[in-house]
Order: C-alpha cells, then structure tokens, then sequence
C-alpha cells in the first residue's frame, strides 16, 4: 500500500466517522423537535389570546424598526405595523440615515411633528437628528426616530435607548406579521418559571408569492420561484426542527434577526447590538447568554413553532450568495469574541454542547464539505478512487437528507399546515430532492467565500435588493 492510498483512506474515513456524527446529531435534534411541539401545542390549546391582547397586566412591548432607504414601501409597512392588536405597545421607527424620502414619506403620512425629547444614552450610539410623534392621536403609539447613518445593529441600539417599556421586539421594517404575533411572542414572558425569560423568537416563513395586501397576509401560498421554494423547506427544517430541539434543551444561540423578543434590562446590561459585526443578532443572543451564566443567573431562552413573521426571500443567485456569505462571516465573528467559552464547563451546556455543535457543525461544516470535495477530484485524477465505496457513502448521504426534509414537510402538515393542498406537498418532496444538487452546492461555495472575505477584513453588509410584495403579490 502506498503513500497515497493511505492519505486517501485516512480522509475518507476521518469524512465517514464526520458524517455520521453530524447525522447523529440530526436524528437527535429531529426526535426532541417532535416532543417540545407536540407539548407546546398541548399546553397552548387552553389559551385564549384574545384575554391576553387587552390585558393591562400584559408585558408592556416597544417594537423597534430600523429603516433605511425604504421610501417605496414605508407607508405601508408601518401602517401594518400599526395594525397590530396589543394594549401596551409602542412602534419605534428609527430612520438610520436614509438618503431616499423615507422620513418625509413618514411625517406626511403620519402628520409627524419633531419634539424634546430626553435621550438616555446607555448604549453608545450615532448622533440622534431628532424625534417625531404625531398630531393625530390614532397614531399615539407611534415614535420615529431620526438619526446619522450607522448601520442596523446602530439603529437598534438607539430603539433601545428609546423604548419606554420592559421589552422590546426587533424586527426588519419590511416583515409581514401574524396579527396575533406579538401575543404569541410576549407569552412566554409571562410565564411562571424558575428560569427568566430573556429572549424569545418564533418561526420565520417566506413570503414570495403570497398575497400580501396593505401590509397583511391574505392567502398563503408556496413560492412559484424554484429557489425561494428550496429556501421555504430549508426554513421548515431549520425553524420547526432544530430550532425547537435547541429550545428544548435550553442552547439555542439565535433568534432570527428579522423577527424576536428581547428583555431589555438583559439588552443593556450586555452592552446593546454589536456594531462590529455582521451577525449582530447571533453575537447579541450568544453575550446575553454569556452574561447571564457569568452571573450565574437562571435564565432561558424561548422558542416556539408558531408561523409568526413573513418575509421576502432572495430569488437569485446573487443576492442569496451575499446573504450566505454575510450569515458565515457573522458565525465566525461571534465564535471569535466568544472562544472563552469553547469546551468550557464554566458556561455549562452552554459551553459544553451548544458552542461546540456551531463550531464543528455550522462553521466547520461548509470547509469539510469544500476540502472532501478537492481531495475526491484530486484522487479522481490519480486514479485511487474506491468507486464502490464512494457510491454507497454518497446515496447513504443524499437519503438521509431527502428522509430528514420529508420528515420535516410531515411535521410541517400535522402541525400548523401552511401549505395545505397535495400539490404543494407534492411540489415540496420534489425540491427536497433536486435540493442536494442545485442549491446545496451553492450555499456550500458562499460559506467558502464568507470564510475568505473574513480573512480579507470585509465587514460589509452586501446589498440586499428586493422586488418588493406590492409588485408582486398581487390578487390574480
């Protein structure tokens, strides 16, 4: 045997025992999904949100809104944002800088007036331009806030120097919400735990191809575009599956940057949005949870399976490319600030189970993937290549990811049944079959360019161009 047949065997193998790890992981994470739904759904079944909407003993909610550029649709975003039916509520726009007529689309719609206003700064911020409420008392519950331009994590940081109220609720301007979202997020707060509740997030679904009018969702349908379908199973999995099973264990590290639910005594305490990261959400969570240990506090962080916010997903190549690759360097980023706590016991399961699984399996995954598949076509040209061994390997792999995508598609028809009909069930099943050859490799090549823009110091977010719900999504 020589040299070469070894380095290949000793990769090949080293491959193996990595893949049936991670599916390992897979089969555990998919069994715990299925017991936290079903006892969220039992244990939800005897509640009656319409109680909780105009409770005066309901946590009291600021809603933050950053905006930036988005004079197309502002109106109308913020008019569904209005909408929503919560008794203590505010709704906090913070116009981070737009170069467009975001704000003076906002102070004529909403007959704006700029007032004093006594800023707390407990997170360091950009310079606030000035704050606006309304003459018109239907619009009490608004507040926009205008400011220099720092970016989204900058924006929110000021929301949170603003907000009057106990939580706050972060979303991106351009979501569509469940009319009953904010309830569903608020209520684990209320619950009587050991455990505080410092933050909590629900299931984001995409909206292409939806009907979406004056800001509400009308009629749920499945994305005629081939990649946004791929995504809307790739969200099925991620939410209804993994996410849950994390919850669960209590080492979910994110909530979704579009749509979550955060105390903000904890916000300010870990010290606001990082501004020197392009995954502010994740890192945010992560040094919440890393503060919380470190003052060896009981605490949780929440999920639940509802469908409580839409949103646009990328329909081409390009834009999906630069979200990827924004979503790894935002991984490696908060992995770095937060090695401390790397196989450390001091930040129990924490360190122990949910640092490492994002290491090895979220960062690590993607170089794996992209080395295996260097050294397969380097072995191929040298002719050492067992085919055999190879095939079996590869159709034991592409199963498992087809059986665990219908498995999530099922999960998805016996719970909330978004898609309710045959043949997008059907249409589902097929994208998780063609999933592995088109989209897969695409995203695998993104997180290799995230890895490299990283190591070139590119800390940019990328433009992220929307065709827009109002274009679109249409009645037919």
């Amino acid at each position: 045997m020589n040299w070469q047949t070894l380095i290949f065997d000793a990769l090949t193998y080293s491959m193996l025992g990595y893949s049936l790890l991670l599916l390992l992981c897979y089969i555990l994470i998919g069994v715990y999904s299925v017991d936290e739904i079903k006892r969220y759904l039992n244990k939800n079944s005897f509640t009656d949100y319409r109680l909780l909407a105009g409770s005066t003993e309901a946590p009291t909610i600021s809603i933050l809104a950053p905006a930036y550029n988005e004079g197309a649709t502002i109106t109308e975003n913020v008019r569904s944002l209005l909408s929503i039916h919560y008794n203590n509520l505010e709704l906090i726009i913070i116009n981070d800088g737009s170069k467009d007529d975001t704000l003076s689309k906002l102070i004529l719609a909403y007959d704006l007036f700029q007032i004093n206003y006594f800023y707390n700064d407990q997170i360091s911020t950009k310079k606030i331009r000035g704050v606006y409420k309304s003459h018109n008392k239907v619009y009490r519950k608004l507040t926009v806030v205008d400011k220099e331009n720092g970016g989204k994590a900058d924006a929110l940081n000021v929301g949170v120097n603003i907000a009057s109220n106990n939580y706050i609720v972060c979303i991106d301007v351009d979501c569509v919400l469940e009319q009953d979202a904010i309830l569903k997020l608020a209520k684990p707060f209320m619950e009587q735990t050991s455990k505080r509740i410092i933050a909590t997030g629900g299931v984001i679904r995409i909206a292409n191809s939806c009907e979406i009018e004056s800001g509400k969702l009308v009629k749920v349908r499945l994305p005629e575009k081939l990649l946004p379908r791929i995504q809307t199973l790739e969200y099925i999995r991620a939410f209804l599956l993994g996410r849950m099973a994390w919850s669960r264990l209590n080492g979910l590290l994110l909530i979704s940057g579009a749509f979550g639910a955060f105390d903000k005594e904890i916000v300010i305490k870990a010290g606001g949005y990082n501004h020197n990261t392009v995954g502010e959400d994740m890192e945010l969570v992560v040094r919440m949870r890393r503060l919380m240990e470190e003052l060896k506090q009981p605490y949780k962080v929440s999920f639940i399976p509802d469908p409580l916010c839409w949103t646009e997903a990328p329909s081409s190549y390009k834009i999906l490319g630069r979200q990827r690759n924004r979503w790894t360097r935002g991984t490696i980023e908060t992995l770095l600030l937060h090695k401390v706590m790397f196989f450390n016991p001091k930040y129990g399961l924490l360190g122990m189970l949910s640092y490492p699984y994002w290491f090895f399996f979220e960062f690590l995954a993607p170089l794996v993937e992209f080395i295996g598949f260097l050294t397969f076509l380097i072995c191929c040209m040298l002719g050492i290549v067992n085919w055999s061994f190879f095939l079996v390997l590869a159709i034991l792999i592409f199963s498992f990811g087809f059986l665990y995508s219908v498995f999530a598609i099922l999960m998805e028809v016996l719970t909330y049944n978004q898609y309710n009909n045959n043949r997008d069930i059907f249409k589902l099943v097929l994208t998780a079959m063609i999933e592995p050859f088109i989209f897969h490799p695409f995203v695998v090549w993104s997180a290799i360019q995230g890895n490299i823009d990283l190591l070139r110091n590119k800390n940019s977010w990328g433009e992220m161009t929307r065709e827009g719900f109002d274009s679109k999504h249409k009645k037919k």
